[in-house]
């Protein structure tokens, strides 16, 4: 089994309603799905680097909207939706309902205008669903490994892998130091005190895993 991480730029009628929002003039320059539900009505959990203001202007884009209920944390919005469709287009929900893969959350959606998210299944099946959505997407393979049944001891979120990956590419743990907590802000599109907190909390998990396995 692999597990392999997507990045897919779609044109912008095939783009969901709160992306266009986010690759727009919106402050938000961010957004999670981090749960989703299995069955007809939409039901879902998902993360804005946002005030609860600024997330629930953005919510007025979803024309499916039934009922939100947003919860403030440190960092940004969390938004729990119900709406009565998921508003994806056609072409894209088709093609996700006939492969033969799993999607791990989160969903990421991103201001540069891409989704990254990851999908798991065999080599054959991972193949199909790549062909597929490439005829719909500008579609980029950024990672490919195998997938682990259990999760390791302090294993990283994916924000918090995302700013070690930057801040390796910005030289921050070159010698002497090249780059800064800004440039990785920068490159994450979040502020300098996220990047800072998300690379500390990283740091932390991975020296915890480095002296438990050694």
């Amino acid at each position: 089994m692999k597990r392999i991480r997507f990045s897919a730029a779609y044109p912008e009628r095939l783009r969901h309603p709160l992306h266009d929002v986010i690759v727009g003039d919106s402050p938000i320059r961010r957004a999670e799905l981090l749960m989703w539900s299995p069955t007809a009505d939409a039901t879902t959990l998902l993360w804005f680097d946002s005030d609860r203001d600024e997330t629930a202007s953005a919510l007025d884009a979803l024309d499916s909207l039934v009922a939100s209920s947003l919860v403030s944390d440190a960092d940004g919005t969390y938004a729990f939706l119900r709406q009565d469709a998921y508003e994806f287009p056609a072409a894209l929900l088709d093609t996700v309902a006939a492969s033969r893969v799993i999607f791990l959350p989160p969903v990421v959606f991103r201001g540069s205008g891409d989704v990254r998210f990851e999908a798991v299944g065999a080599t054959a099946a991972l193949s199909e669903f790549h062909d597929d959505l490439g005829a719909l997407a500008d579609l980029t393979i950024e990672r490919v490994h195998e997938f682990e049944r259990r999760l390791a001891p302090s294993r990283l979120t994916e924000r918090q892998r995302a700013a070690l990956e930057t801040a390796v590419s910005a030289g921050y743990y070159e010698v002497p130091r090249e780059g800064t907590v800004a440039d990785v802000a920068a490159a994450l599109d979040c502020a300098t005190s996220t990047a800072g907190e998300l690379l500390r909390k990283a740091e932390a998990a991975v020296v915890e895993r480095a002296v438990k396995s050694a």
